[in-house]
């Protein structure tokens, strides 16, 4: 029954589609976020659903749109020269099949990255891919915050729609990308015209911040506390207010403390020393053997590389009075770990193990620049006193601090490659390149009606 549901939702919105081809750009969106075909049991799982809807959004690009609207910049390029770099050290990896596995859905988030400023021509599908965005991530993220609030959370317990640790998914992954979704939720709530901002959609809004806000306690991971952590420093800059912020900022730290699990709150503490837990020690272990991995392969080993770690580290430990002594050392000392094939646990060590310092650079220009490039549109747009302008740079604001999150929570979790993060990329570059489009045509309008008087 459920997967006729979905299949009859699939088509529905299929067949909408095709009187308006941009909106399969955005069930493309849909199907990479929610994944409906890994919630259904048959039907849609049996078939390449993303592949067939891509096919069809790039067909209507190429039918329907008007190419003269379309421009380029040069973070679009570094996506295409990421694209054809990770292919080539996928050909040359040191766990030739590993890497094909992780190539497979990597090139899809890299080219619809890449395909979405070509179709990001107007106000109305920047901000219909954004809702889109949110809507379709607010469905992994009220379900994990309804059960939080029902008690049902703990690290690697909170299961959102499927029972799967992988993609947004997987517990890190999500608490990262809730909290880095805020800010277009609150842009939303404030500037969208597809649905427009009365109490009902400042209600919704509201609700689905603070679910958001619940999922790092759902899933109790660290990665979220600490990206909640840069969000309040974030909205620090533009607060009239900061004494009175700061405040309310620590007198609801302070009422929340005691009403959190006890089993989150001994889980934070373990951000404080590292040596006494296992999990953050075996992250700088990664680390340390990928520095080292990057020197005899400076042109990285490809996807999955870390398959060929072996680490050994030493641990401290603690002697626990209240448990039986057979369980635990008589006194504090040093347990010696030893593992193999362990994740990288962050974006950078990722892409410095997989895809090397070219890699690397690369990455961290395509992010950097998005930052550099929002600080720019909204310093430009904030002193424009045009009316039809106001949503610009609170959006290249909300853009930014999304991207500081990401680039922030992607220490500690290795998301370098995250379908949903190169959405926003592909947002900022639509963004930056609508709007130069629109400036570009607006310096040539008075020189059209000079050449138009003259004559």
């Amino acid at each position: 029954m459920r997967d006729l549901i979905f299949v009859g939702y699939v088509a529905a919105i299929l067949l909408l589609a095709f009187k308006r081809p941009f909106i399969f750009t955005l069930i493309y969106a849909y199907i990479d976020i929610c994944a409906p075909q890994r919630l259904s049991y048959f039907l849609l799982n049996s078939v390449p659903l993303s592949l067939i809807v891509f096919a069809l959004a790039v067909l209507g690009f190429l039918v329907a749109d008007d190419k003269k609207n379309v421009r380029l910049s040069p973070r679009w390029a570094l996506l295409v020269i990421l694209l054809v770099y990770c292919g080539y050290t996928t050909t040359v990896a040191v766990e030739p099949v590993a890497a094909l596995e992780k190539w497979s859905w990597v090139w899809k988030a890299l080219v619809f990255a890449a395909f979405l400023p070509l179709t990001l021509t107007t106000k109305l599908r920047i901000e219909a891919l954004i809702l889109t965005m949110v809507l379709c991530v607010s469905a992994l993220i009220v379900t994990g915050g309804i059960k939080t609030l029902a008690g049902g959370g703990g690290y690697g317990l909170l299961i959102l729609l499927i029972d799967d640790n992988s993609g947004l998914f997987e517990g890190s992954i999500i608490s990262c990308v809730a909290i880095s979704v805020i800010p277009l939720i609150l842009w939303l709530s404030n500037h969208g015209t597809i649905f427009k901002p009365d109490w009902r959609v400042r209600l919704y809004a509201g609700a689905l911040v603070v679910s958001c806000l619940l999922i790092p306690i759902g899933t109790q991971a660290r990665t979220g506390i600490v990206c909640i952590a840069i969000l309040g420093l974030l909205m620090l800059r533009f607060v009239r207010y900061r004494l009175l912020y700061v405040g309310g900022i620590a007198l609801l730290g302070l009422v929340a403390i005691p009403l959190l699990p006890g089993s989150f709150t001994e889980r934070a503490d373990t951000i404080k020393d590292y040596r006494q837990d296992e999990s953050a020690y075996t992250r700088i272990a990664v680390w340390q053997w990928t520095w080292e991995f990057a020197k005899d392969h400076p042109f990285g080993g490809g996807f999955n590389s870390y398959l060929q770690n072996k680490i050994v580290y030493d641990i401290e430990t603690k002697r626990d009075p209240s448990a039986a002594y057979e369980e635990f050392p008589p006194e504090d000392g040093i347990k010696q770990v030893v593992d193999e094939s362990r994740a990288f646990h962050s974006s950078y060590f990722e892409m410095l193990g997989e895809q090397g310092y070219p890699g690397l650079i690369i990455w961290l220009l395509i992010h950097c620049g998005g930052v550099w490039r929002m600080e720019i549109l909204m310093r430009l747009y904030k002193k424009r006193a045009r009316d039809e302008e106001a949503w610009v740079a609170p959006l290249a604001t909300a853009l930014q601090n999304a991207q500081i999150i990401f680039l922030v929570g992607s220490l500690f979790v290795g998301i370098a490659f995250q379908p949903f993060v190169y959405m926003l990329v592909g947002l900022q570059i639509g963004l930056d390149t609508y709007l130069a489009r629109r400036r570009s045509e607006a310096a040539w309008r008075p020189i059209k009606l000079m050449r138009q008087k003259a004559t």
